[in-house]
């Protein structure tokens, strides 16, 4: 009797045994696109309110490493906006195991202790679009600053005569979290300050509803025929402002960035002055080439071919690309050129008479 029941927990160990290997071996491949550990890249992204990243970002680089790398394997997830649900992600990128890590930071500051404890793990960090803190290899990104000129310029030019040292604008930056933010803000300032007063400015942190609050308090505050301008740093909050600003029965020009698809369609409308286009391809296929790179130990520098300082003081290699203002009058020569958006996409119903009178057939 004994050995038969040695016999018996030796099999049920032995069959719970091989149920925890077999699990421990499945994986999301949703996620994790299975396949070869050695060559795994994680990417982590920031949001899912801002529409670039599941439709652009995300795709772009995950096609180029696979072009690069047939036999690498991305890990993906997302922070919904949340710093500490990014941070969980970055700990669960170390325990799959991945050689290198894309990271857009949604917190850059409050990320670096999570950069530092997967460098530590022997991990190669990519900076993507926002320049996280800590020991990150390499960054990717356009020049933030210039972006910020390009806006600033954008809205004194669709001001046009209104653009004198007494016109009052408002102006709306991005979330204090995201270091691009500042750049943009540094940029806009150094174009506006003295040509314009810079009557109200508060930040929309990246929200179409909290910029649409913040410009509903401009409204109170100034007089809504007293604002002559406003600025916006990206498209997501121009939409939330321009629901304000059709409220309040005005439509000053109206500044953004990303060009998104409803932002073309609202410059060709009128309710958007003007966008920054940041094409995404070059800026993925540059990410994924210096992933790829790092990955193999190849030297990355022919790629990242400049310099940016981190908020920790570091000199990092960098890829900084240059942005394009976009209004009605060069959609056609930039995001339809480009094949960001087909016509189809842009002249809906709802805009057909608009790209007609904008020459966009």
């Amino acid at each position: 009797m004994k050995a038969m029941t040695r016999r018996l927990v030796v099999g049920t160990a032995a069959v719970s045994l091989a149920l925890t290997m077999a699990a421990c071996g499945k994986t999301d491949d949703s996620k994790s696109g299975g396949g070869n550990k050695d060559k795994s890249i994680g990417l982590l992204l920031p949001d899912t309110v801002t529409t670039r990243y599941a439709k652009f970002d995300r795709p772009l680089i995950e096609a180029k490493i696979k072009e690069l790398c047939a036999d690498c394997t991305v890990s993906y997830d997302n922070a919904a906006a949340d710093p500490q649900k990014q941070a969980q992600q970055v700990s669960s990128m170390i325990a799959k195991g991945v050689k290198v890590l894309i990271l857009d930071a949604q917190d850059s500051v409050g990320i670096r202790s999570s950069v530092q404890a997967a460098v530590d793990k022997g991990i190669k960090v990519v900076a993507y679009d926002r320049l996280a803190q800590g020991p990150v290899s390499a960054y990717v990104s356009y020049d933030n600053e210039k972006v910020g000129e390009l806006q600033g310029q954008a809205l004194l030019d669709a001001m046009g005569p209104k653009a004198v040292p007494s016109s009052k604008i408002v102006m709306i930056n991005g979330d204090p979290a995201d270091p691009n933010a500042a750049s943009f803000k540094e940029g806009a300032h150094k174009i506006l300050d003295g040509k314009v007063n810079i009557a109200y400015e508060q930040s929309g942190l990246w929200k179409d509803t909290v910029a649409n609050q913040k410009v509903t308090a401009a409204i109170t505050s100034l007089g809504a025929k007293n604002i002559a301008g406003v600025y916006s740093a990206n498209d997501g909050m121009a939409g939330g402002i321009a629901t304000a600003l059709k409220g309040a029965g005005i439509n000053p020009p109206l500044t953004g960035q990303d060009a998104e698809l409803a932002a073309v369609q609202r410059i060709l409308a009128g309710t958007q002055s003007s966008t920054v286009y940041k094409a995404y391809k070059p800026e993925a296929d540059a990410t994924a080439e210096i992933a790829v790179d790092l990955l193999n130990g190849k030297d990355f520098k022919s790629v990242a071919d400049g310099v940016a300082k981190s908020g920790s003081g570091q000199d990092i290699p960098a890829k900084l690309l240059d942005a394009v203002s976009v209004t009605k009058t060069n959609i056609k020569d930039t995001v339809i050129k480009d094949e960001m958006y087909t016509i189809t996409q842009i002249c809906t119903v709802e805009f057909a008479q608009a790209c007609k009178d904008a020459g966009i057939q």
